[in-house]
């Protein structure tokens, strides 16, 4: 089983890059998920050094400072792979002298290794294109008996638009994710114990299909695909998945699915 996605890296960047102003108004889900993964962790495993990886533009940095035990946390490590996410971070949180930001890709961390006492990253590792490989490096840079707690997307995540688009044509329209299962895989396979994998089925709900493409726009989470057709979509096969779409539509509102898997293990 592969645990490789055909991402294309360099769209990750600049779609995150680009959505670096836009990020904060469009990102309700990915706050209240945010918040949903602090609670499950215990205050007293926020000391010595925290790597928020995948930080965005800092709003879970923040939350991880304020909740931690003073002075038992040394070091937070903000880590994102696009530079205008960091930059927002670093304003937020400007005052906090306790905080260094890194600028590099999940998948390569320029981190010493057993040097990080709990790993926490949410809603950024289904941007990975290997996590066998992003799962081994993140084994390295843990201490022995330390933490990794993260979420991410499941496959029933945007199964809406996916279906729409299946209507249309046969090129990949919308990202994919890894199940739980193949999560677990990886995580026994990089030397991870004591995984424990929650999944939640999230809707939320758009006046229309052009406000849902819109807010992922915003967040910077359309479609990175290698293999996505890089011919400018027309009006007409537009049109073709907004009424395949609309099949979904209750009064309203049509429904999106984000299905979000909470994962926490140890070394």
């Amino acid at each position: 089983m592969s645990a490789s996605f055909s991402l294309d890296k360099n769209k990750v960047k600049q779609s995150f890059s680009a959505a670096s102003a836009t990020y904060d108004s469009a990102a309700a889900l990915q706050r209240r998920v945010g918040n949903e993964l602090l609670n499950t962790l215990n205050p007293t495993d926020l000391a010595g050094t925290v790597l928020d990886l995948g930080c965005g533009t800092g709003f879970l940095t923040g939350e991880l400072l304020r909740i931690a035990p003073h002075p038992s946390l040394q070091h937070i490590i903000a880590l994102d792979i696009a530079w205008p996410m960091l930059h927002t971070t670093r304003n937020k949180l400007i005052n906090n002298p306790n905080i260094g930001y890194l600028c590099a890709d999940a998948e390569l961390l320029p981190i010493a290794g057993k040097s990080v006492d709990l790993v926490f990253s949410s809603l950024a590792l289904q941007w990975c294109r290997n996590l066998e490989a992003v799962f081994a490096d993140i084994q390295r840079i843990l201490k022995f008996g330390k933490q990794l707690v993260f979420s991410t997307f499941g496959p029933q995540t945007l199964k809406e638009l996916k279906g729409a688009w299946a209507e249309v044509d046969d090129y990949r329209h919308v990202n994919e994710f890894y199940s739980d299962e193949q999560l677990k895989l990886f995580l026994q396979q990089a030397g991870f114990k004591n995984i424990l994998i929650k999944s939640e089925i999230y809707i939320s709900n758009y006046y229309s299909v052009w406000e849902l493409m819109k807010e992922l726009k915003q967040l910077g989470a359309h479609n990175s695909l290698n293999g996505r057709n890089k011919k400018i979509t027309t009006r007409t096969h537009m049109q073709r998945m907004i009424e395949a779409y609309e099949k979904h539509r209750s009064g309203e509102l049509i429904p999106a699915t984000f299905e979000v898997i909470m994962v926490t293990a140890n070394i």
